[in-house]
């Protein structure tokens, strides 16, 4: 009789913004590295703000490097996602079953999506139709505590690997930087209208050149109780679903009818 086909672990890929070396990738893996075969590729230095950036012009350099519990994992020195591009193409030569951004160092809800590192590579793999999720937690310290989130990180990754989902699934998800016994639970969120009125401190550096340091404050616009902004500073870690296409279909129809 025929031995029956022993089936494939899947593949999770790990990346992030903050460098190979930050605390919060390390966290993550530890939540998810029991679920399957678990690669990492990330950054070699910090990345954050890079958005969805990729090097053009510039050779990339890839480097296989030691981890916490033998995992495979790969250094760059491109960007979050240049990362992911090159996991696919080079180290994987096929696509993961999933792929995990984060933890990131700090916040990267409401408008913070459109700037996050984090974000643009879990992106990048839904792009290619791979089901992504990026994960920060709201504490920008290098000793920050990711100890809370990590069952709610499994339980995420477990929901993403348990049956096909849509062709460009992506999450988008924070983590309230709480003890865990404060943190409610899940809640699927819509990306608050906020934003950061900045402004630009001028400087002089030892030289007496002139130079600008950006600074600003974080302003919520948005009072809903729908919002991630909301659901954070209410102990809820916020889920929401983020996608790619940047088309306004309620204007587009307006400009069809009346243009």
């Amino acid at each position: 009789m025929a031995k029956k086909k022993q089936k494939e672990q899947p593949i999770i890929l790990v990346t992030n913004d903050d460098s190979i070396a930050a605390p919060g990738i390390k966290a993550l893996v530890d939540a998810v590295k029991h679920l399957g075969r678990v690669v990492v590729l990330a950054p070699d230095k910090p990345q954050s703000g890079m958005g969805h950036a990729i090097t053009i012009g510039h050779p990339l350099r890839l480097n296989k490097v030691p981890f916490d519990g033998g995992i495979e994992a790969y250094s760059c020195n491109g960007t979050p996602v240049d990362c992911v591009k090159l996991a696919v193409d080079k180290v994987l030569h096929r696509k993961p079953d999933i792929c995990l951004s984060g933890v990131n160092h700090g916040a990267n809800h409401s408008i913070n999506v459109i700037y996050s590192g984090t974000m643009s590579a879990a992106m990048e793999a839904s792009i290619e139709s791979i089901p992504s999720a990026g994960f920060s937690l709201l504490d920008y310290s290098i000793e920050a505590d990711f100890e809370p989130g990590k069952k709610y990180i499994e339980q995420i990754a477990k929901y993403m690997l348990s049956k096909k989902k849509q062709k460009h699934f992506l999450l988008n998800v924070n983590i309230p930087a709480v003890d865990a016994s404060l943190i409610k639970g899940l809640k699927i969120c819509r990306q608050a209208y906020a934003k950061y009125e900045e402004d630009f401190i001028e400087r002089a550096d030892p030289h007496g050149k002139k130079y600008f340091w950006l600074t600003g404050e974080f302003v919520n616009f948005d009072k809903g109780k729908d919002t991630d902004v909301w659901a954070l500073k209410n102990n809820y870690i916020s889920v929401v679903p983020v996608q790619f296409d940047l088309t306004d279909y309620k204007l587009k129809t307006q400009l069809e009818e009346n243009w």
